[in-house]
């Protein structure tokens, strides 16, 4: 399970180090996507096939799922930790996410999320002030 915010650099050709603790957990290969709200999502290869399977099973008659499965699928690409525990993230990526030169790295149990620094910050705010709202709202969704 991937716990955790941690704030890293990105170096001079576009490559990002992921936490110690998340490293073996990545194990030997992981997939890199557009996230919602504007992160990235990095998911180890295994919870990648398990949401694989589910999106393929998304019926191609609604659009919603259409265009849901199109803006995963897209985005994605294989990546693999080089000896220094970093990952290199696409340009395409780094311009979705907002992402020059801080990013934040936070895990969100099964996957891996990836701001940019101001995008984090300002989400945090925001949320910090409607936590307890947002508590009562997800109390229906058996929490």
């Amino acid at each position: 399970m991937f716990l955790g915010e941690y704030q890293h650099s990105l170096d001079a050709k576009g490559r990002l180090t992921i936490p110690a603790k998340f490293r073996e957990q990545l194990g030997d290969g992981a997939i890199i996507t557009r996230g919602l709200d504007h992160c990235l999502f990095l998911f180890p290869s295994s919870e990648w096939d398990v949401l694989e399977n589910k999106l393929k099973s998304l019926p191609l008659t609604k659009n919603d799922a259409r265009q849901f499965v199109r803006f995963l699928f897209s985005g994605a690409t294989d990546c693999e930790l080089d000896k220094q525990g970093r990952i290199m993230l696409p340009q395409n990526l780094r311009e979705y996410a907002g992402i020059d030169k801080d990013a934040y790295v936070i895990g969100v149990a099964s996957r891996i999320e990836i701001w940019s620094r101001d995008k984090w910050e300002s989400y945090v705010q925001a949320a910090e002030e409607s936590f307890d709202e947002i508590a009562e709202n997800i109390v229906d969704l058996g929490i």
